[in-house]
């Protein structure tokens, strides 16, 4: 939670540069490629942009922007400067040799910012080894463009990207070229999935799953105290989440007072993506050292949530309760 729950879901990666949303249209170009023996592979084309179509299913084909060098690994990116393009066109630029993603896959990214003026790097998560996990292959959620460019394709493919971001004062000083590199995949989790918990103490909230695993409540006489309250529901077998993570959850909360619902990403359709630095501290304590996989019930105090501050819905020195499925940590 960052201020209140209800986060897009977003391509972060460099929070400090710029925010892709995928609610951009993205279209895979049909440009060639070639690889080498060594694993190398490059394209390259004059500096434009296109649109081989029109439609929701098709966007602007992104030209003009070359990468070279190991597949898998940081790739060199260039193009001519001062770089202009469609905002969201894209292209890919190197085609991969891993395992092939699909359908209801949770890819994992290395990426490279690029200003579209200068051609210099401006950020990168290659440095740290900080790869970006947000991306759930599938078009209900990337919508029928943007699925294309991604489904498909294979582990070590590099695709490019032109973002700009429209709170800068000049379109030069805020446009990117985003490269983004697969690294890795996985079966991305909708719901919780482990081993249910045995011994609940039998004097907290009352927990049920609809058949879609949507939880509901029922407070079962609970009053709360001042201390944080954390409780595993279903003790999921993946990484154990640290307090530094990205955190990809579905949850619902509640007013502790009333049991009255105030947000829920199962009614929204999608999960949320959000950093443990930047939650109330209830679901920090809480969620780290927990493993992917699980379910948590939270009942947060308000020194550990909103303290005297009113948020909406919730009132001033409000207890919260929540059940939280941790999907993914990154």
């Amino acid at each position: 939670m960052h201020q209140h729950i209800k986060i897009t879901p977003l391509i972060k990666l460099f929070a400090t540069v710029c925010s892709l949303t995928l609610a951009v249209s993205l279209a895979a170009c049909g440009s060639s490629s070639s690889a080498s023996s060594s694993g190398s592979s490059s394209t390259s084309a004059s500096p434009t942009t296109s649109s081989s179509a029109t439609g929701s299913d098709s966007t602007a084909t992104l030209t003009g922007v070359t990468a070279k060098g190991t597949l898998g690994k940081k790739p060199t990116i260039s193009f001519k400067t001062p770089f202009k393009a469609t905002d969201g066109a894209a292209a890919i630029l190197q085609k991969g040799d891993g395992a092939t993603i699909k359908e209801g896959d949770r890819v994992c990214y290395q990426g490279i910012a690029l200003s579209a003026e200068t051609g210099k790097e401006v950020q990168s998560t290659w440095d740290a080894n900080t790869p970006q996990c947000d991306v759930v292959v599938n078009s209900t959620s990337l919508g029928a463009a943007r699925y294309k460019l991604f489904a498909g394709q294979k582990i070590n493919t590099t695709i490019a990207i032109a973002s700009t971001d429209t709170s800068q004062t000049t379109s030069s000083s805020g446009s990117y070229i985003m490269a983004l590199t697969f690294v890795s995949r996985s079966k991305a989790l909708t719901r919780a999935e482990g081993d249910k918990v045995k011994d609940i103490p039998s004097n907290l909230p009352k927990v049920t799953l609809a058949s879609n695993g949507k939880p509901s409540i029922d407070l079962n006489g609970y009053k709360p105290g001042k201390t944080l309250v954390v409780q595993t529901l279903i003790k999921g077998k993946g990484e154990t989440v640290k307090d530094t993570n990205t955190v990809s959850a579905n949850y619902t909360g509640w007013l502790a007072s009333n049991a009255k619902q105030f947000d829920s990403s199962w009614d929204r359709g999608s999960a949320s993506d959000f950093s443990l630095s930047r939650v109330i501290t209830g679901w920090k304590k809480g969620l780290a050292g927990q493993t992917v996989g699980s379910q948590v019930l939270l009942i947060v105090p308000p020194d550990e949530g909103y303290g005297s501050t009113a948020q909406s819905s919730i009132p001033a020195n409000s207890t919260l309760i929540f059940v939280v499925d941790i999907l993914a940590a990154y």
